[in-house]
């Protein structure tokens, strides 16, 4: 009993935590996916040291829900931090969240990340469309681009009766505008519906290629200058959860998360599309698209981001914010 006082009367006098305060974090990409082990992971283990271990995430092996439930999974307490793709979720909450999935935005994920968290995340007001939930980080991936195993894409009219893989939201509209019928899948199930046949392509990075085994199933990607599309993801925390731990350690944990998250994941994002070009290598021909198809894709992305500007009404300018993010990644139109 002396023994048991004499530690315990230790561990106060050494300031160390009795018991430290677990957040449960649901993950659904692969565990050893780049961003999981680049980004999250890191992040999780930040957290434990600028909280004096007070507070420490436990990242799941697997998954707690489907990918498309995770935000809801974090509003309902279901795990008490998640991530997650806007584009995932098909009701109309995270309408200002577009911003970033739009054709010719940037080809740097750390530029891309860090405007998207800095425009939508201040002036387009992203806390009001994650109501329930504390924004821990916005962010997007690299240049999306347009992989098939059917034919280039050379003119318009290429994309006629292709079956593409799309992750929602507006590059769903663009295919259709194209003439391409838009499947929509979460990553995870794309390389069995491209293997079998279902799907003839997908929009996807260059990381995803590898990340889910698909090059053997693809022959053609076509990129333009800043994307053909991008993704937007959200990285939150449950309101109540947040709220429980103390005021020193959310503002240690806000450091590391927001800004820093989004330069932190941007660099895993292009240190991944890197490194799967290099694994790629001449096993799918890439390539530019050409003049016809790029001012194609221009007229209706142009009539796409009119239309979701016109639609976010009073107090919210949506094509003076798509502006000022080209003018941070440095994409002219």
């Amino acid at each position: 009993m002396k023994s048991l006082k004499l530690a315990l009367a230790g561990l106060l006098l050494s300031g160390t935590p009795l018991m430290a305060q677990e957040l449960i974090m649901s993950s659904w990409l692969p565990p050893k996916h780049p961003i999981v082990i680049n980004a999250f992971e890191p992040w999780a283990e930040e957290v434990e040291k600028v909280t004096e271990g007070r507070v420490t995430v436990r990242i799941m092996g697997k998954p707690l829900g489907s990918p498309p439930a995770h935000f809801d999974m974090a509003r309902d307490g279901i795990a008490d931090v998640t991530y997650g793709l806007h584009s995932f979720t098909e009701d109309d909450r995270f309408t200002r969240a577009r911003l970033g999935q739009f054709s010719f935005l940037g080809d740097d994920a750390i530029a891309n990340s860090t405007a998207y968290w800095s425009i939508y995340g201040g002036q387009l007001d992203a806390a009001a469309e994650h109501e329930g939930t504390h924004l821990l980080g916005l962010f997007m991936h690299g240049p999306g681009l347009l992989h098939n195993n059917v034919r280039k894409i050379e003119t318009t009219a290429d994309m006629q009766g292709l079956k593409l893989r799309v992750p929602g939201g507006y590059v769903g509209d663009l295919v259709t505008a194209l003439g391409a019928t838009p499947l929509f899948m979460s990553s995870t199930e794309v390389y069995e519906k491209l293997s079998r046949g279902v799907i003839d392509g997908v929009t996807f990075t260059y990381e995803a290629m590898t990340a889910f085994n698909l090059v053997d199933d693809i022959k053609y990607s076509m990129t333009v200058p800043g994307g053909i599309y991008n993704t937007t993801w959200f990285f939150v925390v449950n309101e109540d959860k947040w709220e429980s731990l103390s005021e020193a350690d959310r503002a240690a944990i806000d450091a590391i998360s927001g800004e820093a998250f989004a330069e932190r994941v941007g660099k895993a994002w292009n240190d991944a599309d890197t490194t799967a070009q290099g694994e790629i290598g001449d096993k799918v021909d890439f390539y530019q698209a050409p003049d016809a198809v790029v001012s194609a894709l221009k007229a209706a992305a142009g009539k796409l981001e009119q239309a979701w500007s016109d639609g976010l009404g009073d107090g919210y300018d949506g094509m003076a914010a798509l502006a000022e993010f080209r003018g941070m990644t440095g994409i002219q139109m």
